[in-house]
Order: C-alpha cells, then structure tokens, then sequence
C-alpha cells in the first residue's frame, strides 16, 4: 500500500482531532425547552408549557376571551357535512397542531384535540368553533402542570375505558388510556378504532388490548433503566365481561371475531406480567379520553390525575 503526500496530511489531521479536549460547559439543570418549562423541588419535577399557551392564545387574539369550565361541549357530534367550510383551513389546520404539542402537558384536552384531528382535511366552521372553546378552557387554566413526584414508590398501575360507536359517520368506537409511574402520570393515549366493534364487551377488550401493550413497553424500559422491584402491572377495567374474557380462556371459543392481536392480554396475565381488576364507572380515570364530559366531572378526573394548577385559589 503506497501512501502520499494527501494521505499522510489526512492521518495528520485525524490524529490531532483525537488528541484535542473538547470541554462541555455545564448549564445546569434543565428550565425551558421547546415550549417546555421545568421546575424542581424536593416534591418532584414540575413540567408545564405556561409560556406556548398564552403564545397561543395571543396568535389567535382571545387573550381577552370569556372563560369556559370544560374544553368541549357534553353532546357534541361533529360529521363531515356539519356547517360551511371555512375560506381558509390553514388556520384551523396551525391550531389543531399547537394543540395537539400542548398534550404533551395538557393531558385533558387529549380527547377534544383527537376529535378535531379528523377533520383536518376538509375544516368547517363548527369544528373552529370547538377548537376556539379549548382555547377559552385554557385561558381560565393556563398554567396547570404535571407533577412527577419524588416519592419512591415505583408501581405500573393503568387505567383502560372505551366510549361503543361513539362516532356518529362511522359508528368506530374510541378507547383511551392513562398509565401512572406510583402517583405520577407519564403515560396517556386516546384513539378511534380502525374497525366496527360488534359489542360494548369486545370495544373494552380492544381497549385492554391497547393498554396492556403501553405496560409492557414501559416495563420493559424502565427495566433497562435499572428499575427493580416493580412487580407486575396493575390494570384497571370497568367492564366486567372484557374481565372474564382476558381470565377466563372458555370465553375465548365465543371471541372469534376479535383479532388475535387482542389476545395478547391473556398472555400477559399469565406470564405474571399484567393483573387485571374492577374498577367502578364512578371511579374509572380513563373516561377522561373517550368522551366529552360535564364541568363537576371533568374537573374531579383532572384533580385524581395529578394536574396541579399552582395559582388556584387554596
């Protein structure tokens, strides 16, 4: 092998970038980033987007809106045929997207954004006016946050519920999630199906289903991240017929028509993995992301998931 003059130049410059130091500056613990802002205390770790909400509210000119208690309206069906289109669904569209990043914090108006977020393609003016209205929510609570407490108490407990046929186009039904790490929440999801359920017991396996693989994914992470003692997963249903079906393998021959994808909760109950249990419709935190809810309601779900708002009234 015949090295030149290019070469030897080459081995010359890699061999001084190796033997340079490079020094990192130390900024200290993380404050704000990306429209994410960070605060410590010997409590836990606080995370809120104060900041990009009122950036919002600003953007759009309702700084000064009247306020509303709840982010949507009890009984709303929005269709595709709903109102006239708007001139303009770039606005509507750079709305819905803020508000789908501010969910990132904002776990409450997860079901309200997932509802607007069909609808992207063909904007009318019902479906601005119900964006409009979870600005006006989050003009009346903007700096609510996500505690992540320090407490040491490292359990898995998930919460699963589904709203049957609940799209007035499709009759697809939406389920929704929300995992807790002890007594913080780290984890939430809400999302329509991609097929007809055949009854309320089938849609709640199908959320359990959905769930149960959200647990085993963090199990597994928080296993790499050397977590021990963690236990198996507790999740929560308010269905007790989906409860039957994932313990009981008779019932699988009467649930033929749900994919066997589904079936993955019964392997993990067995593994040891997943226990599963009852938990009453009144209690059940998961209803949170399957519907549109009442102000008392809305507001007593908010609390019990661990959305503080540090200039509520004592």
């Amino acid at each position: 092998m015949v090295i030149t003059g290019n070469d030897e130049n080459v081995i010359h410059n890699l061999k001084s970038f190796l033997h340079n130091q490079f020094h990192i500056k130390d900024l200290g613990h993380l404050k704000y980033f990306l429209g994410l802002e960070i605060a410590r205390s010997k409590t836990g770790i606080v995370i809120s987007q104060r900041k990009y909400t009122f950036d919002i509210l600003d953007d759009v000119g309702l700084l000064g809106a009247q306020l509303v208690d709840f982010p949507m309206e009890q009984n709303l069906k929005l269709t595709n045929s709903d109102g006239e289109v708007l001139n303009d669904p770039s606005r509507f569209r750079l709305l819905v997207g803020s508000l789908i990043y501010l969910t990132i914090t904002r776990p409450e108006i997860t079901y309200a954004v997932n509802i607007l977020s069909q609808f992207m393609h063909q904007p009318r003016k019902p479906y601005l006016d119900a964006a409009l209205r979870i600005l006006r929510y989050l003009k009346g609570s903007p700096c609510q946050r996500l505690l992540f407490s320090s407490n040491r108490k490292l359990h898995l407990i998930g919460y699963c519920d589904s709203n049957w046929a609940n799209c007035p186009m499709t009759r697809r039904s939406t389920s929704g999630y929300c995992v807790f790490l002890g007594n913080s929440l780290i984890s939430w999801k809400t999302k329509k199906h991609k097929t007809v359920s055949h009854s309320s017991a089938e849609v709640e396996y199908r959320s359990m289903a959905v769930a149960t693989c959200e647990l085993t994914w963090l199990r597994y992470l928080l296993k790499d991240l050397q977590v021990t003692n963690l236990g198996h997963a507790k999740l929560l249903c308010d269905n007790q017929a989906a409860l039957h079906i994932a313990a009981n393998l008779v019932y699988h021959e009467r649930t033929k028509h749900i994919e066997i994808d589904c079936h993955v909760v019964r392997e993990k109950i067995q593994a040891g993995q997943i226990a599963t249990s009852f938990v009453p419709s009144t209690s059940q935190l998961a209803d949170l992301f399957t519907k549109a809810l009442g102000s008392n309601v809305f507001n007593n779900l908010v609390c019990k998931l661990g959305i503080l708002d540090i200039h509520a009234p004592t």
